[in-house]
């Protein structure tokens, strides 16, 4: 009887997975798609390439590396690494401002 129980627990799971997967391929589908579509504003097309990617990296965080079911503590942690990653994304795009303080002669 448990044998039974395990067998169907494993194939839940291995069908998560499985969907997880699809959807991963699709993603990269889309984000492909996406850079041949003739978009005039190529911050746009980052942007929407940026998008897809932190779709794809939920799924793999959240899946993948169990985080869907972890305690508060962890999305505490992720959201400050997410926080300061935005940060130096920032300072690096503000950095590249030909008017920003560092380029000023």
């Amino acid at each position: 009887m448990s044998d039974n129980h395990d067998a169907h627990d494993v194939q839940s799971h291995v069908k998560k997975y499985l969907f997880v997967f699809y959807a991963l391929i699709v993603g990269t589908v889309i984000t492909v798609a996406a850079s041949w579509l003739r978009i005039d504003s190529v911050a746009l097309t980052v942007a929407i390439a940026l998008f897809i990617a932190c779709i794809k990296g939920f799924l793999v965080a959240g899946y993948f590396m169990h985080l869907i079911s972890e305690r508060k503590m962890i999305y505490g942690i992720l959201l400050a690494t997410a926080f300061f990653f935005a940060g130096l994304m920032y300072l690096i795009i503000w950095s590249m401002n030909p008017n920003s303080l560092i380029h000023i002669k």
